[in-house]
């Protein structure tokens, strides 16, 4: 996996957790040592040795959506740091059921992860000393889906892949809305953003207005409108 794009001060570095392959991000500040943890899926012992190897602390937890690949390690990352945890409002019931995605989807028993420090909306900024990170609300794959942008550097959850999209058919998921949300929200970025997804591959913002079917297919649909 590519390690540490550069955002000014900022330092970078992703780590693939879990049974669901699932892409957890560092984000922290060379300066001060602080860092944001997006999407602690599973896994949180390796999180918290990648976090030291990186020489930063998490003081946030920042989730782009509650879906159980991406939430598991929250409770463990939180409980070692006592970093505060943040989510959109609009997931509030997916990770309340989490226990039971997991029993369903895995057989296993968990401990439920905790309750959200405070929300995060729609143009919101997670400033750390100067380490800032802006909430894009992109609805679709789930009512709740966030994604968070550094200058020139996308964390994308699982709104848009390398060549494809997130999954719609879960519950609280929307087809339509997931398309305005890359289409509207996302393409307006600069085409070379770099986008560091939830699973798979980086990608850039160019690359999937070029290639991406779903993407290509929306614009098309768009234009003849």
């Amino acid at each position: 996996m590519q390690e540490d794009p550069q955002v000014s001060e900022t330092i970078i570095r992703g780590i693939v957790v879990g049974a669901f392959q699932e892409n957890c991000w560092v984000i922290g500040n060379r300066r001060t040592g602080e860092a944001v943890c997006v999407d602690p899926g599973d896994e949180a012992g390796e999180i918290l040795a990648m976090a030291r190897d990186m020489g930063v602390r998490i003081r946030y937890i920042a989730n782009s959506h509650a879906h159980i690949d991406h939430i598991l390690g929250v409770r463990d990352v939180q409980r070692e740091t006592g970093a505060r945890f943040l989510l959109h409002p609009g997931d509030l019931s997916i990770l309340r059921g989490t226990a039971d995605s997991a029993r369903r989807w895995t057989g296993m028993e968990i401990e439920p992860p905790p309750e959200p420090d405070a929300p995060l909306a729609d143009a919101d900024v997670i400033d750390i000393d100067g380490l800032q990170l802006r909430v894009l609300h992109t609805p679709g794959h789930t009512p709740g889906s966030v994604c968070f942008y550094a200058e020139g550097v996308l964390f994308a959850g699982d709104t848009l892949f390398a060549g494809s999209i997130g999954r719609t058919d879960l519950p609280g998921g929307d087809y339509d809305q997931e398309m305005a949300s890359i289409v509207e929200r996302l393409l307006a970025l600069p085409d070379d953003t770099i986008v560091l997804p939830g699973h798979m591959d980086q990608t850039t913002i160019g690359h999937e207005r070029q290639r991406n079917p779903y993407v290509r297919m929306e614009l098309a649909k768009r234009a003849g409108a």
